[in-house]
């Protein structure tokens, strides 16, 4: 490993230390290799769901109407899909459990009760798609990948980093 990738392995050990130790997120670890990355984690929210006291089929329903919202395509563009996935998280899914029911709100991040959430940081999470990506750091809330930190040297102009988180956003 040269120099620069041994001064930059630093800097993003320094990062995840922080989140990790004096933060309280949990590391796991590398995902650059692992299959089936996302910006939705769904076993990671299922299971904060289920800690929560939601039964698997109010947290099914509430899966579907997320991934609806957060899906690109037939008339559904990027500023659509955020807008739509921000109400969800900010609002609560509102699930009807079956016919006949009352509607329910699914609180896929506990606003009222941050300890219940789930904090998760991870490094180097490839995401395959049209345009792979892999940013250097990602926050995770409850398998919602919330935040994502592209470190770069003093010495990289501050627009390449602005240029590949931009790439980043692609679908």
């Amino acid at each position: 490993m040269s120099d620069v990738g041994q001064i930059e392995r630093k800097a993003q050990n320094r990062v995840v230390a922080l989140f990790r130790d004096q933060l309280g997120y949990e590391y796991l670890g590398n995902w650059e290799y692992r299959e089936g990355n996302s910006n939705v984690e769904t076993a990671l929210l299922a299971q904060n769901l289920r800690a929560r006291g939601y039964d698997d089929n109010l947290i099914n329903r509430a899966l579907d109407q997320l991934g609806k919202a957060a899906s690109v395509g037939a008339g559904h563009d990027l500023y659509e899909a955020n807008k739509d996935v921000y109400g969800l998280l900010r609002y609560g899914v509102k699930v009807k459990p079956g016919v006949g029911e009352q509607t329910e709100t699914v609180w896929l991040i506990d606003w009222k009760n941050p300890e219940a959430n789930h904090f998760v940081v991870v490094e180097e999470v490839t995401v395959a798609g049209q345009h792979t990506k892999r940013p250097d750091v990602v926050l995770y809330v409850n398998g919602l990948a919330l935040a994502t930190l592209e470190l770069k040297r003093s010495k990289v102009a501050v627009s390449e980093g602005i240029r590949q988180t931009i790439g980043n956003q692609k679908a």
